[in-house]
């Protein structure tokens, strides 16, 4: 696990190698064990190390026999020795065991079609001396990151956008037209970043440059084809898909591997399975925001040591401006604050850990996933009911339901913009200054994608939207940043092709089973595990931000930030401090969109501010 810089540049080489430390340097979290570096008169490469396979002989950049062919690359491949053996069949030699030769040989025989060969997370590029083309890809579900900035003559790219601010060509701008879309879904959305033409390389994509040429294609698609195998003959290829999955996981390291263990049936399947050697839980010390004890005895009673710490209000608000630094984009998901805890206390003791995303994804999980019978019933009013009750509503204050009827009276690809809504348009458009304020909807963002999945329940559509949007942008990206901001690699078992193949073809009608969510898995954890634990909701990592605002330390710190001078540049002042007060005075909830802001805010303080201890 690692991270990589590079870009194309006319300077002399040792000009370019001073400037390829210096990018690298700002990441050198995700990879503390060694660098290395590439230049020649076209290209610079560089790379930070965290060593976790063969930790003698896997040093990067890795060059081909030839010394034609360079390669730099962060990830895991799982199936490495599988293709190693392939390709030595075929003529090729190896002068390590480290699976980054496997992709760098793998490409000389394959081409392209390598891409889909390769089972892992990766992001990487490879350099061919002789043609001076540029060859990278993304793994398909978007685990490990790629940015890439573009402007003029510059191109350059990294494993974190942070990296590439040490360049010198590198003009920093705020990119303003994502901030509404940030505030409606709490994550950045679009393929150009918030950093002005900082752009990135979308899951499952690859790509070419040469010449000042990008040129940029997929070659994995998430696609569904359910077929009806039934219930018994999916619960066991899902069992021995994940099983195989979770063992290659695991085995696939030569360093002590860990996993995290929250309340829920997603992290405690893979402990059960994987028996790692230690397991790791935080939590806050506050009745229903707490897992740890629970945690502690699934942990015991599989025979693993548990690590467990509470946080502290203080170190919750402390920590928020290393979060916005590591997470390059603003990023208001509560979670990534308990995660960077968890990550820097599984790092006390290995290097890797397992971990549960993308089983709600691939399996149905959310609680939004299934309707209730009251929203089914509403839903199958006419519509010029639903409109006229939806319009009534929004005037009156807040009452139970209210939400709900003004939700569920819009079409189906308006009212689902992905697992987590923090407001609407309207709302945004109140709070904005004027010049952000636009007609700008989520609709827009999300139609092409309900445009390939039109023909499918309402069940797979949310899936499908969340497989594209949540998990890569959010899930994903906050699991990666907080873990290696600690040097530790994340492993995720449930988000392998192989497990995909499964999970793609099983009917909704397991999936979902009246409110039951991950049906069909949870019957497969069940034989891994007590009963109780198999039936657990999902709750995440739940933060109790919106109690902690109401008292006056951190309302006022809160407020604070609001009424800072650059507040004004993005946020009509008057309308986001009424939030606070509303909120503070229990006249609404308004903690999530508190928390949007206030991690804008804290971001642009970060990369922007003027006297900003982290970026220079």
């Amino acid at each position: 696990m690692c991270g990589f810089i590079g870009f194309t540049d006319l300077r002399p080489k040792e000009e370019k190698k001073i400037i390829a430390e210096n990018m690298a340097d700002r990441i050198i979290h995700r990879g503390p064990d060694s660098d290395g570096y590439f230049t020649d008169d076209t290209v610079a490469l560089g790379f930070r190390r965290l060593s976790i396979v063969d930790l003698a002989g896997g040093d990067q950049p890795i060059f081909n026999e030839d010394k034609t062919k360079v390669i730099v690359f962060n990830g895991e491949i799982y199936n490495h020795k599988e293709l190693r053996s392939e390709l030595e069949k075929k003529g090729h030699i190896f002068s390590s065991n480290a699976d980054t030769e496997a992709i760098l040989h793998g490409y000389e025989e394959y081409g392209d079609e390598l891409f889909n060969k390769l089972r892992g997370m990766f992001a990487f590029v490879i350099y061919d001396l002789k043609t001076k083309e540029l060859v990278g890809a993304r793994d398909p579900f978007g685990i490990k990151p790629f940015y890439y900035y573009r402007k003029n003559d510059s191109f350059m790219f990294a494993s974190e956008i942070k990296a590439m601010l040490a360049h010198p060509d590198f003009e920093k701008e705020v990119n303003r037209s994502a901030l509404k879309m940030f505030l409606l879904f709490q994550y950045s959305v679009f393929e150009e970043t918030f950093f002005k033409n900082v752009y990135k390389l979308n899951p499952g994509h690859c790509f070419k440059y040469k010449d000042g040429n990008l040129e940029i294609k997929q070659y994995f698609e998430v696609k569904y084809n359910k077929v009806d195998k039934g219930y018994e003959e999916y619960k066991k290829e899902i069992k021995e898909a994940l099983e195989n999955s979770v063992s290659c996981h695991k085995l696939s390291a030569d360093v002590e591997v860990g996993s995290y263990l929250s309340g829920g049936v997603d992290s405690s399947y893979v402990v059960s399975v994987a028996k790692p050697d230690k397991t790791f839980t935080v939590g806050f010390d506050v009745n229903g925001f707490d897992e740890t004890k629970m945690a502690h005895d699934f942990s015991e009673s599989c025979g693993i040591h548990n690590f467990s710490k509470y946080i502290s209000k203080d170190e919750f608000f402390d920590a928020l401006p290393k979060v916005q630094y590591h997470t390059d984009e603003p990023e208001a998901n509560l979670s990534a604050v308990p995660l960077l805890f968890l990550s820097k206390l599984a790092s006390e003791k290995v290097k890797v850990v397992l971990s549960g995303e993308g089983s709600d994804e691939m399996f149905g999980g959310y609680n939004e996933y299934p309707e209730t019978l009251g929203v089914k019933a509403y839903m199958a009013l006419p519509s010029g009911i639903k409109n006229t009750a939806s319009k009534i509503a929004k005037k009156l204050p807040h009452f139970p339901g209210k939400n709900t009827i003004i939700k569920y009276a819009k079409p189906f690809c308006e009212r689902y913009m992905g697992h987590a809504q923090i407001m609407d348009e309207d709302e945004a458009n109140e709070i904005l200054c004027e010049d952000l304020r636009d007609n700008s909807t989520t609709t827009e963002v999300l139609k092409p994608f309900y445009d390939k999945v039109k023909n499918e329940d309402d069940c797979l559509q949310k899936m499908y939207i969340d497989m594209h949007f949540w998990l890569p942008q959010d899930i994903l990206l906050k699991a990666d940043k907080m873990t290696m901001a600690n040097s530790l690699e994340l492993r995720v078992p449930f988000l392998d092709k192989e497990v995909w193949q499964v999970a793609s073809a099983i009917p909704t009608k397991y999936l979902i089973k009246g409110k039951k969510t991950k049906a069909i898995f949870r019957d497969v954890a069940e034989e891994k595990m007590p009963e109780e634990w198999s039936k657990r909701r999902k709750l995440g990592f739940p933060v109790p931000f919106s109690k902690w605002v109401k008292e006056d330390k951190y309302y006022n710190r809160v407020k604070e930030m609001f009424e800072k001078d650059a507040t004004s540049l993005f946020f009509d002042k008057n309308a986001i401090l009424k939030l606070l007060e509303e909120h503070k005075n229990g006249i609404k909830n308004n903690g999530r969109k508190i928390y949007n802001i206030y991690t804008f805010l804290i971001w642009y303080d970060v990369y922007f501010g003027e006297n900003s201890k982290w970026v220079s």
